[in-house]
């Protein structure tokens, strides 16, 4: 399936949110995602299907100043 990630196409397998975190090796904290400039809980990652063209937004915390 063909998605687009932060402006970038990118080919993956994953047939849902959870699995597209657990293929991009995505902290278990400190990160959100927009499917389409909206936000997807972490509780809905599980049951949020993928599919093709949609574009996805990760944005994830950083420290500093």
């Amino acid at each position: 399936m063909l998605i687009k990630i932060n402006n970038e196409k990118k080919e993956t397998p994953a047939s849902n949110v959870q699995e597209l975190a657990e293929e991009l090796k995505l902290p278990a904290t400190g990160v959100a995602i927009a499917i389409n400039n909206e936000i997807v809980t972490r509780a809905q990652w599980q049951s949020t299907k993928l599919s093709d063209g949609i574009e996805i937004t990760i944005i994830k915390a950083a420290c500093g100043g």
